[in-house]
Order: structure tokens, then C-alpha cells, then sequence
């Protein structure tokens, strides 16, 4: 028999179920991500070192485990189900249950000890356990882009899409516990055992609960939005028996990809900077800027307005320039404004003027950030389709399906282990008084710049060939 298939696309309610999944997915990230070394630290009590140890160790142990996923996703049967989507659902209960409980901390620290091992251990146990279940997760939903979107003009809908999706959930995400934020009485004394504190202990885990509900949907949009029925088109699949060699020889073979190998390191880069971002979101309006009560809703009209210009400039641009130079020009931008915050460090700045170059500082980062994916995303897919080409050009579907997990578990696991070093680093550098200092606060924040820097120079080395030479149509009889 000699039939035929067009290539792959995500369209109409697929494309917006895909799509609508991210939402939900950074909404319960964003929040779970920002707040709860905040909440941990500022509210239970906890040390920051044991803060950023939990922080930092499940960092690692989701980092290696993103490519051991990655791995056995590539190497399972398909099923009734397909090959990937059942992954979704081993995740899911494991991480919607850690999401809700950890808010709820059976201990707080004392006020006389931060270093209250009780309260660190239950931190550390169900934030690995989060860890690992999101990984899988995200894995699955990232891996199977390459599969699902297999032309460039397709995968840049999708990436446009995700990218609007995203900018709107961090947006929601971060409103509602700044909204918390700016009617607490006293933002500075926010201990679970001061007034303020009891506020944050009601009001932050009840978001959290409304945005796991929330996750949950989307995993299941996820689920049911993607069609993996062609697997079962490949009658000649037979299970192969993966050793712990065949595993690791898997793990391996996307670090010696050059290109995709440089684009995992600007990831790395790229999540350094996102952490010192993150950790230092409400510090720096707190204790640098000396924000009370409506003043911190100045952040919401930043994020949406910063994201979404941003947005629609960086899409604009990516028309006329190629995905590299257009990647690395938002990234140029980042760093710029990223030095710029040196000038917090001037003592008679007036407030104003504090407040214009805040506006323009948090805008740009946050929008070049969030616009991220409008450049990522179809440079990763296209660097897997690439390789899949090297590989076995006369089967390039079925290459794909076997190495898209470990590829994009790879770079997870880069990624994760520059958000895991910067958890370390920033929680050494803000014990004790320092959390609150602000000469340390905006040194900080300003080496995002030197970061953003780095992580050019590894964008600028990765060159794309020339358009796959992919027929539009696949031959069944040679799956």
C-alpha cells in the first residue's frame, strides 16, 4: 500500500485547547514559584538558607529526572491512549495534591529559631515531590510539540498563542497576592504570628487552592486537546528493553548536539536571571522602593502593559528578522535596562524618578521575558527536527518521536540546574539582615544584566540550516 499523510499541524480547538493547557500550567507555576520562598521565608519563618536548600535540591533532583523522563516517554509503546499523553495523567495527582499542601505547613518556625528542622523537612518533601511530578508534566507537554506541529509557520502560531496565554496567566498570577500585599497594614511584619501575617496565612493559600483547581483543568484540556493516533499507524513499533546504558547513551546524545546544546545553555542563563527576578520581586518593592499598601498595584499595570507592548513589538520583529537575531535583540534589551537599576544605588534619586526608571526596568525584563517563547519555542522545535534530519533523514516522523523527549528533557534539565545554582547563591547572599538591605537587593538585581549578556553569546552560535528539505507528505509504508 502506498499512502500518504499530510504533516502534522495544531489547528482550531487544538491548537486553543494546547495552548489554553500552558495557561493553566504557569497561572499555578508563577504563583507557586514566586510566593513560596516569600511565604516560607517572610511568613513562616523559615531560614532562607534552608529555604533555597529546599529550593535548590529539588531544582537538581527534577533537572536529572527531566531527562530520564524525557527518555522513557521516547522509548514507550503507544497505546490506546498514544505515547505520551498517559504521562499527564501519572503526574497530575501528585502534583495537584502537593500544590495545595504546601501552604499548609504542620509547623511554623519559631520567632526565636528560623532554623526550625521540622518545618525545613516538610518544605524540602513536598517540594521535591512537586518537583518531580511538574517535570513530568511539563516534559510530556513539551516533547510533544515537535510530533504534534511539524511545520515552522505552524509551530510560530503555537508559539504566538502560548506566549499570549502566558503573559496573561503571570499577569493574574501575581495580582491577586499583590493585591493581598497592598492591604496588609503593616507589609513589613508579615510573621505568621504578627496580624499581618495571619492575613497572608488565610489569604495566599486560598489563591493557591483556586489556582491548582485551575491547573488541574488545564492538564486535562492538554489531554484531551492532543491527538496521538498516528503512533498507531507505525505496525512495525517493537518495545525496546531499556537499560540504564541505553538511558544514559539517550541522555547523552543532545549535549553533543552543538546547536541545541547552546540553546539549553541560554536557557541556563536566561533561568538565572528569571530567579533573581522572581526571589527579588517583592523585596525590592518593599524594602527598596518602600512600597504600602496601593502603591504595589503600580506592579500590575507594569506587568500587563510591559508584557503585552512587548509582546506585539517582539512579534512584529520576528517577522522581518530571523529567529536568532530577533531572540538575541529582546535578550539585548533585558540586559540594558538589567544595569540600569545600578542607579537605585544613588540616595538622592528623587522618588519619581525612582518610580520612571522602575517602570521601565520591570516593563522591559518582563516583557522580553515573557515574549520568550515566541523565539524558543520554534527555535527548539526546529533545532529536534534538524537533528531528527541528521539522523535518519528517510524517517524523519518516527526520529522525531524517539528523540523529542530526551531533547527537550535536556534542556529542562540545563535550564533547571541554572534556577537551582541561583537558588543557592541568592539564598547564601540574603541571610540574615541582607534580605532586607538594600545596596544587596539592587546589586542583585542588577546582575540579571550579566546574565542576559551571556546567554547572547551562546544564542549567536547557533546558526540554522537551510529550510528542511521535508516532502509535505509522509510516506505511511515507511513507518
Amino acid at each position: 500500500m502506498n499512502s500518504t499523510i499530510v504533516l502534522r499541524e495544531l489547528k482550531g480547538k487544538r491548537l486553543l485547547g494546547y495552548a489554553l493547557g500552558n495557561f493553566g500550567m504557569t497561572l499555578l507555576n508563577v504563583f507557586t514559584g514566586s510566593f513560596t520562598f516569600q511565604f516560607y521565608v517572610f511568613t513562616v519563618n523559615l531560614d532562607t538558607v534552608f529555604a533555597s536548600i529546599g529550593l535548590s535540591f529539588n531544582i537538581f533532583v527534577s533537572a536529572f529526572f527531566s531527562v530520564v523522563f524525557g527518555v522513557i516517554m521516547d522509548n514507550k509503546k503507544p497505546g490506546k491512549l498514544g505515547k505520551r499523553r498517559p504521562f499527564l495523567l501519572y503526574g497530575l495527582p501528585f502534583w495537584i495534591i502537593s500544590s495545595i499542601i504546601i501552604w499548609f505547613p504542620p509547623w511554623y518556625s519559631p520567632a526565636n529559631n528560623s532554623l526550625y528542622l521540622p518545618t525545613a523537612i516538610y518544605f524540602w518533601v513536598v517540594t521535591i515531590i512537586r518537583a518531580l511530578s511538574g517535570t513530568l508534566i511539563l516534559n510530556t507537554y513539551l516533547s510533544m510539540l515537535p510530533e504534534q506541529s511539524q511545520t515552522l509557520k505552524n509551530r510560530h502560531s503555537v508559539a504566538s498563542l502560548r506566549a499570549f496565554f502566558m503573559i496573561v496567566a503571570s499577569v493574574i498570577s501575581l495580582l491577586l497576592p499583590l493585591l493581598v500585599q497592598s492591604f496588609l497594614p503593616h507589609p513589613k511584619e508579615v510573621k505568621w504570628y504578627e496580624p499581618s501575617g495571619k492575613i497572608i496565612l488565610f489569604a495566599i493559600p486560598l489563591i493557591g487552592i483556586i489556582f491548582t483547581c485551575v491547573g488541574l483543568v488545564a492538564v486535562l484540556t492538554i489531554f484531551y486537546s492532543v491527538d496521538e493516533s498516528f503512533h498507531l499507524n507505525n505496525s512495525n513499533y517493537t518495545k525496546k528493553k531499556v537499560t540504564i546504558r541505553d538511558t544514559i547513551k539517550q541522555m547523552a546524545q543532545p549535549a553533543r548536539d552543538n546547536k541545541y546544546r547552546n540553546l539549553a545553555f541560554v536557557g541556563f542563563f536566561i533561568g538565572i536571571s528569571g530567579n533573581i527576578f522572581g526571589y527579588l520581586l517583592l523585596p525590592f518593592q518593599i524594602y527598596l522602593l518602600e512600597f504600602e499598601q496601593s502603591e504595589f498595584l503600580i506592579y500590575v499595570i507594569i506587568s500587563i502593559s510591559g508584557k503585552l507592548g512587548w509582546y506585539v513589538i517582539w512579534r512584529m520583529v520576528i517577522k522581518k528578522k530571523s529567529l536568532t537575531s530577533s531572540y538575541s535583540l529582546s535578550l539585548i534589551f533585558a540586559a540594558t535596562v538589567a544595569f540600569t537599576d545600578i542607579l537605585f544605588l544613588l540616595s538622592n534619586m528623587p522618588y519619581p524618578l525612582k518610580i520612571v526608571l522602575y517602570v521601565v526596568s520591570f516593563g522591559t525584563i518582563l516583557g522580553t521575558s515573557y515574549s520568550g517563547p515566541l523565539f524558543g519555542i520554534p527555535l527548539g522545535a526546529t533545532l529536534i527536527q534538524e537533528a531528527a534530519v541528521k539522523i535518519d533523514a528517510s524517517n524523519v516522523d518516527e526520529t522525531i518521536s524517539n528523540i523529542s523527549g530526551s531533547y527537550s528533557g535536556f534542556s529542562m534539565f540545563i535550564g533547571s540546574l541554572g534556577g537551582a545554582i541561583s537558588s543557592i547563591v541568592i539564598g547564601l547572599l540574603l541571610t540574615g539582615n541582607n534580605k532586607s538591605d538594600p545596596i544587596v537587593i539592587t546589586l542583585l538585581f542588577a546582575s540579571q544584566g550579566f546574565f542576559y549578556l551571556i546567554a547572547i553569546l551562546f544564542l549567536r552560535k547557533i546558526k540554522l540550516d537551510k529550510p528542511i528539505p521535508i516532502d509535505k507528505t509522509l510516506n505511511l509504508d515507511k513507518l
